[in-house]
């Protein structure tokens, strides 16, 4: 099934990651049905251009925000400055919540972002199909 991220989302998640650059950006994606409506930007606690550590504290402030406006966190995101859209042997290792959608944002090429996502099958990151609209859920 495939991840339908909004295009104010995508913009944003551009964005920050633009924003953030040479280090890596990260946050939180929340919405319904497989649809992305809710952007989060979290702080790269370890301010690093090649990992990223998320503040427990926002994670869970995010999180509520969600449940409040009857949302789940479908994606968490992060950016690579300087390397292609693909997990890393420490995404990997790190990646612990089933059923949610990692989503790495490459800006590897100059003016030519490229968004991947994945989800974790017995280990292995298994790629998912990502569909950006400009159509908001209803």
């Amino acid at each position: 099934m495939p991840l339908t991220i909004s295009r104010t989302v995508y913009d944003a998640m551009i964005h920050a990651a633009q924003k953030a650059a040479p280090l890596e950006a990260c946050g939180l994606l929340g919405g319904s049905n497989g649809h992305t409506t809710a952007f989060y930007e979290l702080a790269n606690a370890d301010a690093s251009a090649d990992h990223y550590r998320m503040l427990p504290e926002q994670q869970f402030s995010a999180i509520r925000d969600m449940r409040t406006k009857g949302l789940r966190m479908l994606a968490i995101w992060h950016s690579h400055p300087a390397t292609p859209a693909r997990m890393s042997e420490e995404d990997l290792r790190l990646a612990f919540t089933p059923d949610t959608v990692y989503l790495i944002l490459s800006l590897a090429v100059p003016g030519a972002p490229d968004l991947r996502g994945f989800i974790l099958q017995d280990g292995r990151a298994e790629p998912v199909e990502l569909v950006i609209t400009n159509k908001e859920p209803t």
